[in-house]
């Protein structure tokens, strides 16, 4: 454990998401696979279920997945946060720009194709606001270069092995993207006027 802290990288999915939590040098402080839904509840809602239901019925459900989210979220970070004390901020995926309403997010057809990714990441980015932690918005395509860029490191693949070779399963692209983001997470929380 680090007396200084680390950023919490997250790779999300419908329900579920890693985390990997790391110094501002890269160093590897924690990482874990968190719920981020009931398991009553439907994973991917817009995308889903919610297309088979009346509207009322179905903004309804995604309400319920979203306040499940909210409490998954909160009980999550808690968690990364007893292992690791002092949390320097949360690394997460960008979102893409969303109708304003449940209802509109169900009827369009792109906007429910990633509504579901899109409220977990705001239900993780206000469990760590309401935490005092930063959050950090990256890309994906761009953060595995940042990240390379921010480690000093020629080929940020090669080093990832490295390290897969070193803490062992489970360490997968998840965790690579995940540790990517921190890493330069970590990078921008030292200079504060910088958000991912």
């Amino acid at each position: 454990m680090s007396k200084y802290g680390g950023v919490i990288g997250v790779s999300d999915h419908g329900g579920w998401a890693i985390f990997v939590t790391v110094t501002r040098d890269g160093a590897l402080l924690d990482r874990r696979r968190v719920e981020l839904v009931d398991d009553e509840l439907p994973a991917i809602p817009h995308h889903h279920e919610a297309q088979l239901l009346p509207m009322e019925e179905a903004v309804a459900l995604v309400e319920r997945v979203r306040l499940s989210a909210e409490r998954h979220a909160g009980l999550a970070l808690d968690s990364v946060a007893t292992a690791v004390p002092h949390i320097l901020g949360v690394a997460l995926r960008d979102r893409p720009l969303l109708p304003r309403t449940i209802a509109e997010r169900i009827k369009d057809h792109r906007a429910r194709n990633v509504a579901d990714w899109v409220m977990y990441r705001e239900a993780l980015a206000s469990a760590a606001q309401a935490r005092g932690w930063p959050v950090y918005w990256y890309d994906t395509k761009r953060v595995l270069a940042e990240a390379g860029t921010a480690l000093q490191v020629d080929n940020f693949d090669a080093h990832f092995l490295n390290m897969r070779k070193a803490v062992g399963p489970p360490w997968n692209n998840d965790h690579k993207l995940a540790m990517a983001a921190a890493v330069v997470a970590g990078t921008a929380a030292q200079r504060p006027e910088r958000v991912l």
